[in-house]
C-alpha cells in the first residue's frame, strides 16, 4: 500500500530544511554583537566622576590619612628590641619608653622597649607583662647613662673600686623592675645607647637618674676627652658634683673622728677616669716586660 502523498511531501520539506541548514555553516546562530570596536566602548564610559572634586578630596584625605598613621606607627607605636634597629634617624629626635629587665653596672642597664606605656596595655595585657623573663633575652637595649662615670665593678680581672658595690646597689634600688624614659645621643664603642635616663616619681615630676648619682656621691662627671655627652646638663652635674664633694657623700666621703682615732687615716679619692687611665697604664706595662722575657 503505497504512503499517502501529504506525509510524503512533509518529509521531505523537513530534510530539505535540516539540509540547507547543515549546508550553511559560515552562518552563525549566535546572536549578533551589536555596537562599535572597543576604542569607541571605553571612549564612550562616563569618566567624569572619577574627576569630581568630592572623589579627589576623597582621595587625598585617604592617603594623607594612610602615611600619617604610617609615621605615626614607625615614630611612636614600632617597638626597638635592640640596638641593631635604633638607626642614626632616631637619635636625638625620639624618646625610648621602657622597662629596665637587667642593671648590669652602676652606670648601665638594659631597658626593654614598651612603646605607648600602659596606654598600649604594657603591664597589664596578659601578653605583654613584664614577669616573663624569656621574653628579654635578646631583645633589650643595653643603656649607658649619659654625662655620668660611676666607680668600675670587678671585671676582666680588673680589681673593683672602692664604692662601686654602693654605686650597683642604689642604681638597682632605683630603677631596676621599673619603667624609665631614655634620650639617647648615641651608640658608644661597646654597641649601647648614651642616654640622659628619667624615672617618674609623680604623675608630672620626673627625676635624672645621672644627677642623682652624682648628687649622692655615686659618680663623677665624665671625663673622656671623646665621646662626651650631656644633654645640656654639663654645667649642672658639675655643679651637682662639687656638692657631693662639700658634702663629702658616697665616694667622697672620708673617715670621721672616731675612724681616725681608731686608725684610719684619709685618702685621696680616685675618680673612675683616673682609675681606668692607672689600670690601662699597668697592662702596658705588663704587656712589655712579657715581650722583653
Amino acid at each position: 500500500m503505497p504512503w499517502p502523498q501529504w506525509l510524503w511531501s512533509r518529509s521531505n520539506t523537513d530534510a530539505g530544511d535540516e539540509g540547507r541548514k547543515s549546508s550553511l555553516p559560515w552562518e552563525d546562530s549566535s546572536p549578533k554583537r551589536t555596537g562599535g570596536s572597543w576604542e569607541s566602548n571605553l571612549n564612550s564610559i562616563d569618566w567624569s566622576h572619577y574627576t569630581s572634586p568630592q572623589t579627589i578630596t576623597a582621595s587625598i584625605l585617604t592617603t594623607a590619612t594612610t602615611l600619617g598613621l604610617l609615621r605615626l606607627y614607625k615614630a611612636y607605636i614600632r617597638r626597638i628590641p635592640s640596638v641593631d634597629y635604633l638607626k642614626p634617624g632616631l637619635l636625638r629626635r625620639r624618646s625610648l619608653y621602657g622597662y629596665v629587665s637587667r642593671v648590669g653596672d652602676g652606670d648601665n642597664f638594659h631597658l626593654f622597649h614598651t612603646p605607648g606605656g600602659r596606654l598600649l596595655g604594657w603591664g597589664w595585657l596578659p601578653w605583654r607583662r613584664m614577669s616573663d623573663i624569656k621574653k628579654f633575652k635578646g631583645k633589650t637595649v643595653p643603656v649607658r647613662i649619659a654625662g655620668v662615670d660611676a666607680p668600675e665593678r670587678a671585671h676582666f680581672g680588673r680589681p673593683e673600686q672602692p664604692h662601686s658595690q654602693e654605686a650597683l646597689d642604689w642604681l638597682q634600688s632605683f630603677i631596676l623592675h621599673r619603667y624609665v624614659r631614655a634620650y639617647p645621643y648615641r651608640k658608644d664603642q661597646y654597641g649601647r645607647a648614651v642616654s640622659t635616663v628619667y624615672r617618674r616619681r609623680w604623675l608630672f615630676w620626673k627625676s635624672d637618674v645621672g644627677y642623682n648619682m652624682l648628687k649622692r656621691g655615686l659618680a663623677t662627671v665624665y671625663e673622656a676627652k671623646f665621646g662626651s655627652e650631656f644633654g645640656g646638663k654639663e654645667e649642672q652635674y658639675k655643679a651637682a658634683e662639687a656638692r657631693a664633694r662639700e658634702k663629702k657623700v658616697g665616694m667622697w666621703q672620708q673617715p670621721g673622728v672616731v675612724a681616725k682615732l681608731l686608725g684610719r687615716k684619709q685618702h685621696t679619692t680616685e675618680s673612675p677616669r683616673e682609675y681606668k687611665t692607672r689600670i690601662a697604664a699597668l697592662e702596658k706595662a705588663a704587656v712589655g716586660s712579657e715581650k722583653v722575657k
